[in-house]
């Protein structure tokens, strides 16, 4: 199904709010990834930067609390919300989103803005409507209706999570290790960039961001090239960015090119390269000496990752286009180092990406588990005797992660886990790296660090 057109906005409404309207409605009806459709909203709109940084908030926010707000939505409703219209049921959510979670503008205004959208749609039946449960909303002083009695139920009902997901990680983590994994994943995160260091130091990073971007910045815990932007804007249109000196990328994923440990003259593959943020940090991490062997299935994909090694310096990068299956073969015993930064279910940067919790399934695991054998398998194919791999994903589900590492490991007796010789974060025995955004302040990872026999 298509997200009917908005209709263009007439003078006095709101770009910010018609925008977000529209990008939530393309992600639910068409399945649009938020992040691009938020992107290209945003550049066809030609919004000014304040409205850019709201309509990033409506989108995300409505998104990450969307559980929520259908619950305390439900009792001003005499309609069932998933029986809505789709436009209706996106500008009750994030009108909502505006009055519990935003205080910069009135409760009258956000709902008046609403109901003048509505207005404007299917010749303003959805108007009478909107502005009774917005009103009754409102009188109602936004108290919450009762939680579900069961205790897994209220905290996925509460803290916005699907009850799948939420049943999961209270039988993985405890009740109270769940809620306050959802609660961490719930958090705006900061936009964490990390120094390249080709061309400048973390420090010098931090000085040019603060003089010519007004951008105050911290260390990163535990990457020692990461930089915590606070209030960073639109970091990818700073000038210290379009000259190379940095890219977006979480401390957690920064660990794991760390966790390879590349070393200059080597040999090293990234089996699953696209954008190639860290296929970028390994040649980095190699002094651009040696070689950096991109890959990936999708050529428009692989393109990103040419781009993104010319932004920033980086010459020791070649791409070849394919999946790691259909390449092993003409690479085996080639690589001194490899890199498996797996496909996965994403669900450790849900914070970032916030659509992910209600598109994804608990069939997805296997689904999912399966190729990231085939990819493994392939990978460990192309490594020479004595060399490292590291097989990562942006998830903390088990499928994904044990259980494919683990029976790998019982079928290539060749390979064991082999901690590096340091590392800036505790590992879990013998050679595993766990990010956990509750503990850590990351996103979500998990890194598994082998080593194949002479």
């Amino acid at each position: 199904m298509t997200a009917r057109p908005l209709p263009a906005p007439r003078a006095g409404a709101s770009p910010a709010r018609v925008e977000a309207l529209r990008t939530l409605c393309r992600v639910e009806e068409d399945r649009a990834f938020a992040d691009l459709a938020l992107e290209a909203a945003i550049e066809r709109a030609k919004l000014s930067p304040r409205d850019r940084a709201l309509t990033t908030e409506l989108v995300y926010g409505t998104l990450r609390w969307q559980r929520r707000l259908d619950w305390i939505l439900a009792p001003h409703s005499r309609r069932r919300l998933e029986r809505l219209d789709p436009w209706v049921r996106n500008l009750l959510r994030l009108t909502v989103y505006q009055l519990q979670f935003l205080d910069k503008v009135p409760a009258w205004a956000a709902v008046n803005d609403a109901v003048s959208l509505a207005k404007r749609r299917a010749h303003g039946e959805a108007a009478p409507f909107v502005n009774a449960v917005l009103r009754s909303f409102t009188r109602g002083g936004g108290g919450l209706p009762l939680l579900p009695d069961d205790p897994v139920e209220a905290m996925a009902t509460r803290l916005a999570f699907p009850s799948w997901l939420a049943r999961r990680w209270a039988q993985q983590f405890g009740l109270d290790g769940a809620e306050r994994l959802m609660t961490a994943l719930d958090e705006r995160p900061k936009a964490t960039v990390r120094a390249n260091l080709l061309k400048c130091s973390q420090a010098q990073l931090a000085q040019r961001l603060k003089e010519e971007e007004e951008v105050a910045c911290s260390a990163t815990t535990f990457a020692p090239e990461g930089l915590a932007l606070e209030s960073p804007g639109p970091a990818a249109r700073f000038k210290v960015f379009k000259e190379g000196w940095f890219t977006l990328q979480d401390e957690a994923s920064i660990l794991v090119g760390h966790l390879l440990g590349p070393k200059p003259g080597e040999t090293v593959a990234d089996v699953c390269a696209a954008p190639g943020t860290k296929t970028t940090h390994l040649a980095a991490l190699m002094q651009n000496s040696g070689k950096v062997v991109a890959m990936d299935p999708h050529a428009a994909r692989l393109k990103l990752v040419s781009q993104s090694a010319a932004r920033l310096g980086v010459k020791i990068v070649e791409c070849h286009r394919g999946s790691a299956e259909a390449l092993a073969p003409r690479f085996t015993d080639r690589f001194d180092r490899v890199l498996v930064d797996a496909p996965c279910s994403n669900l450790g940067v849900l914070r970032r990406n916030p659509d992910v919790k209600w598109r994804r399934a608990l069939a997805d695991l296997p689904r999912l588990a399966l190729r990231q054998r085939q990819i493994l398998d392939a990978a460990a194919s192309m490594c020479r005797p004595g060399g490292v791999l590291v097989y990562a994903t942006c998830s903390l589900e088990p499928e994904e992660n044990e259980g494919v590492v683990l029976p790998f490991l019982d079928t290539h007796p060749e390979w064991r886990l082999e901690p590096p010789a340091d590392f800036p974060i505790p590992l879990e025995p013998p050679a595993v790296l766990r990010c956990l955004p509750h503990r850590h302040g990351t996103d979500g990872f998990t890194a598994f660090r082998l080593q194949k026999s002479k």
